[in-house]
């Protein structure tokens, strides 16, 4: 909608407004670069200096994910905690319940036999729903807020970490099983996928952003629906760039072919950072793409030509990023501070007492509100 009436505002002469909001006179690239160029490292000193007012729900967010996607601090540090959204605030994504859901990392969709007993143990033990995700990893749902930390500290000490499903970065790599196993294939994707997933978590971006990964031509992977996608030829690999599912699919375009490893890496790597700085809030790299002027063309001479110049600085910010990765569930699992804004009450050690499942195919859902008991809230010691 907003395309459309910036398209049709243009058209009729009338400047387009790219000002993130009534507090910042700047866009998203703008401060972006503000942020970077004078090392600003909180929403009040960038406020400070470039805004006005107190800020909202607008500018609030997309500052917190700039300020992440610049420094990769932790973001529930004091100072970066009011600016998250709802799924980030808890580091889990909220349901319709109330609830939370629970997805740790499974890179490339491998899972140890010892990570599949420690999950299904843990899911018997706070009676949590489980399922295989699109994303070929397991979800785990039904989560009260104040047993989260407790989850995941069991979920880290069996070797998991967290799986970034709540957040604006990269979710994961969907593999196929590759020349490992298939008889089709003819690149180790499986390997290829784990790598490329543990070199981009955590990596704070516009959006969410999806990776595949397929052995061979056969694309079991679905890489070519995807943000990035990388499919094995005789030759190296070809990496594909801009796909897209959901409500407006999209076919991703080819950057290069017949890449060997190192060579692909450099070229993500700079894809990645130029996405980061130049993408609009809340904007995936479908209709980035889409409206970009030039838009494939265009952008193979940024990323393989360096028309800009700006390569070698991609690279290295992108290493910066990095280093700087730690997983936020064992931060938060060793820091009792953090761990106290997981009641549900600030005044009370209950719990929701108006989550109610029933029981659905030896597992149980959400009861619907003609399934629902009425409950009474008692306070303690009373």
């Amino acid at each position: 909608m907003t395309q459309v009436l910036n398209a049709e505002l243009a058209k009729q002469g009338i400047e387009v407004n790219h000002n993130l909001c009534e507090h910042f006179a700047y866009s998203r690239q703008e401060l972006f670069h503000l942020i970077r160029v004078e090392g600003i490292k909180t929403f009040d000193e960038l406020l400070e200096k470039h805004g006005k007012g107190y800020g909202c729900e607008v500018c609030k967010p997309t500052v917190g994910s700039l300020l992440a996607s610049c420094w990769n601090e932790y973001i529930l540090k004091p100072e970066h905690t009011p600016l998250q959204e709802t799924n980030d605030n808890f580091l889990a994504n909220i349901q319709k319940d109330g609830t939370y859901s629970i997805i740790p990392r499974s890179a490339g969709g491998e899972i140890t036999p010892e990570g599949l007993v420690a999950v299904g143990r843990i899911a018997r033990e706070y009676n949590l729903y489980t399922k295989i995700t699109g994303s070929q990893r397991i979800g785990m749902f039904g989560a009260q807020k104040d047993d989260l930390p407790e989850i995941w500290r069991q979920l880290i000490e069996a070797g998991f970490e967290t799986g970034h499903a709540y957040a604006k970065a990269l979710r994961m790599a969907k593999t196929c099983v590759g020349s490992t196993w298939c008889r089709y294939g003819v690149g180790d994707s499986v390997g290829f996928g784990v790598e490329l997933e543990n070199r981009y978590k955590g990596i704070r971006t516009p959006h969410k952003m999806k990776f595949g990964v397929s052995g061979c031509t056969r694309e079991c992977a679905e890489a070519q629906g995807k943000d990035v996608g990388i499919i094995a030829t005789e030759k190296g690999w070809n990496l594909y760039v801009c796909g897209n599912g959901g409500m407006k699919p999209r076919h991703a375009d080819l950057l290069a072919a017949d890449l060997d490893r190192e060579t692909l890496l450099k070229y993500l790597d700079r894809f990645m950072m130029f996405y980061i700085r130049t993408a609009d809030k809340l904007t995936r790299t479908a209709p980035w793409l889409d409206n970009m002027e030039g838009g494939i063309d265009y952008l193979k001479r940024v990323i393989i030509d360096d028309k800009l110049g700006l390569n070698e600085h991609l690279e290295e910010e992108l290493a910066r990023l990095r280093a700087a990765f730690a997983c936020e569930w064992t931060e938060t699992v060793n820091s009792p501070a953090a761990q106290t804004r997981f009641r549900h009450f600030i005044n009370s050690s209950q719990r929701d007492p108006n989550v109610q499942v029933v029981p659905e195919r030896e597992q149980h859902r959400p009861a619907t509100p003609y399934e629902r008991i009425p409950v009474t809230l008692v306070e303690e010691n009373v």
